[in-house]
């Protein structure tokens, strides 16, 4: 069994990277950090590379740990969360050189680039498939494991809203909040506190937002010289684009964030009650993510990315 298999490959490793996908979310946090302290209870030391780490999650256990690159040239084994495909994984360069890979996600649109590789798609996130992964492997899951791990549910599921969330999903939460972790502070600090810069960009993007196709699509963006005005950090742009998703007729919320010149970073989601799969309109860029949830990189203007995003949104429509 490939669980089985993935014990065997930990345990004979001494040097263990662990990675996750660029611009990381609570997710991909929750979900590193969760593993680096399931391998400590196991006796094992391992290499947590993060180049990119938003200031929301430093509170949770093991941040401090955390690096941006390491010395370390070839690793025995190499650990991927959250992340679908190797173009998007931070530190991949250590993956590629690694002895051993295993790829551990929840993305319907995972390639399955480990020598082993753990996907469940139905899951609502990643950290409830390692809440199982360690419960498994005879692991227990306390506070401190237990906070990152929420940390990671509570993003990817919208704080419990999304149709993604099981009757599993919340037996899990009410057993850590039995153990002790404080399940509402959590929520509080990872959905409800924002920096002032965070604040700033979504005024910005709120003010500029607009209803097209008659209303179905909402549209926005926010470029580099924004992020430079307001002094933004790496994370402060998340959950932008669900403004967009909230609107009442809205099928497709749609937010861009200049990556580089002539390139955004695009997130796409489906709006309340729609049966539209926004992973199949990122696949045609090279990106993807859930059917409700995606993301891509498109190249041209601000006006050249948003037609060519409403060109397939319209495929989707009809």
């Amino acid at each position: 069994m490939t669980l089985d298999n993935i014990l065997v490959e930990i345990k004979k490793a001494e040097k263990i990277v662990i990675m996750a996908h660029e611009t990381p979310d609570g997710d991909a946090i929750g979900s590193v950090l969760s593993m680096y302290l399931a391998l400590k209870k196991l006796g094992k030391e391992a290499d947590v590379i993060v180049k990119e780490f938003p200031r929301t999650f430093s509170f949770l256990p093991g941040a401090k740990n955390i690096k941006t690159k390491s010395d370390i040239e070839k690793y025995d084994l190499a650990i991927s969360l959250d992340c679908a495909d190797l173009k998007r994984l931070v530190g991949r360069e250590y993956f590629e050189k690694a002895e051993k890979t295993i790829v551990i996600d929840h993305h319907g649109t995972n390639t399955m680039y480990g020598d082993l590789n753990f996907v469940n798609p139905v899951s609502p996130a990643c950290c409830e498939i390692l809440a199982g992964m360690l419960e498994y492997f005879d692991i227990s899951i306390d506070s401190e494991i237990g906070s990152c791990l929420v940390a990671g549910i509570i993003t990817d599921t919208g704080g419990f809203k999304y149709s993604s969330v099981t009757a599993e999903t919340f037996e899990f939460t009410a057993e850590l909040l039995r153990k002790g972790v404080n399940v509402s502070e959590i929520y509080q600090r990872v959905l409800e506190t924002k920096t002032k810069s965070s604040f700033e960009l979504l005024r910005r993007a709120t003010n500029r937002l607009e209803l097209l196709e008659g209303g179905k699509v909402a549209f926005t963006y926010i470029n580099k010289k924004d992020e430079k005005e307001v002094k933004a950090e790496p994370g402060d742009h998340e959950g932008i684009v669900e403004n967009g998703r909230s609107i009442e007729g809205v099928k497709v919320s749609v937010f861009i964030r200049e990556k580089e010149e002539n390139f955004y970073k695009v997130s796409l989601r489906a709006g309340n009650g729609s049966n539209i799969n926004v992973s199949d309109i990122c696949y045609v860029f090279g990106g993807g993510g859930h059917p409700r949830a995606a993301g891509a990189t498109v190249q041209g203007t601000v006006e050249q990315v948003k037609e060519k995003l409403l060109k397939e949104i319209r495929k989707a429509f009809c």
